[in-house]
């Protein structure tokens, strides 16, 4: 189970409380991911290393993300470790190339 650790901006009625800091958010994902959780992320903020997927196996970057950009995917269709074969839960197809912040359709059924 992923887990996101979002920054929090102060916008319309509640300009009065401070944004999140960003070393608080590291600070948190850092002690998530020593108590054993392997999906953990960072939000609201610029921080590549928060945003990437790690192999929980050998700890290989495997999707790399900057902001809404899929900047590399090195995970097949089986949603596997090319380094050292370690399953990732999900869905996966062949990642061909990066994408931004574009819209990409999703068809929603049964499997």
């Amino acid at each position: 189970v992923p887990l996101h650790f979002s920054a929090f901006h102060p916008d319309y009625k509640m300009r009065d409380v401070a944004p999140t800091p960003h070393a608080t958010l590291r600070r948190a994902r850092q002690i998530a991911l020593a108590q054993g959780l392997h999906h953990v992320y960072t939000g609201n903020v610029h921080d590549r290393e928060g945003y990437t997927t790690f192999c929980p196996g050998c700890q290989a970057p495997l999707v790399v993300r900057d902001w809404y950009e899929i900047l590399r995917c090195e995970l097949d269709e089986r949603g596997t470790c090319p380094h050292c074969g370690t399953a990732i839960a999900g869905r996966f197809s062949r990642f061909t190339r990066g994408f931004g912040a574009r819209r990409i359709p999703v068809h929603l059924g049964r499997a």
